[in-house]
């Protein structure tokens, strides 16, 4: 039985040094994950367990693609992160296991219409205009953890036109990889195809059509992008 409609293409990222791809499946992604991006947004890094929210698999975006300034916006904003890629099911997996669901590791940009976020934090709304809209979420190409392991420390820094915007360590993660992934699959069956997007160093800020954003972190890749 066939489909009344065309059905609509596979979201996928390139895998760096190979003609494979990566089919993406979901996109999630922590809030506030480094203290002190979380102390500049008005939160206590302490107190506050994880928190989650999604962008569509079809956010995803390529290295050297060109970004439209998304409509219904004046304040779009850049946040560097640690993307995992999830290779294998997971359900209430522990700590000590959860690392084994990793596939590899690429440098995400979470795009941000913070004007919309902000309104709709105010109202005690779902932040999806803000952070779930098309274009949002640029990938470098994954790399395996076969070639580079598991990254717990190392630079992950964002420029705007060549200008340092964010700089911040992996090592200075609230919570690690391993265990947002078990809180996460207490929440949700991890499946192969998910994307994790672990949360940002402080420096956020606006960009505006125009701006070559440039993301990269140690031992895991570069990603860069133009506002149009």
């Amino acid at each position: 039985m066939g489909f009344v409609i065309a059905a609509p293409d596979q979201p996928s990222l390139a895998v760096a040094g190979g003609d494979g791809r990566f089919p993406v499946r979901r996109i999630y992604c922590v809030g506030r994950n480094y203290a002190d991006h979380a102390r500049e947004m008005g939160a206590d890094p302490v107190r506050e367990p994880p928190f989650f929210f999604m962008k569509p698999a079809d956010a995803v975006m390529p290295d050297g693609a060109d970004i439209p300034y998304p409509p219904g916006t004046a304040n779009l904003h850049h946040e560097v992160e640690l993307v995992a890629a999830i290779g294998a099911t997971g359900r209430d997996v522990a700590v000590e296991k959860a690392l084994d669901l990793v596939w590899g590791y690429g440098v995400g940009n979470d795009l941000t219409r913070r004007d919309l976020q902000g309104q709709a934090k105010a109202k005690g709304h779902p932040w999806d205009v803000g952070k779930g809209f098309d274009h949002s979420a640029p990938v470098s190409p994954l790399r395996p953890v076969t070639e580079i392991g598991h990254p717990a420390t190392g630079a992950i820094a964002l420029s705007v036109n060549g200008t340092l915007r964010q700089q911040g360590d992996l090592g200075d993660m609230i919570w690690s990889v391993a265990e947002i992934i078990a809180h996460l699959s207490r929440l949700f069956v991890l499946q192969p195809g998910d994307l994790i997007f672990t949360g940002t160093p402080a420096g956020v800020g606006a960009v505006v059509a125009g701006d070559v954003i440039e993301a990269s972190i140690a031992g895991v890749g570069r990603l860069r992008n133009r506002v149009v």
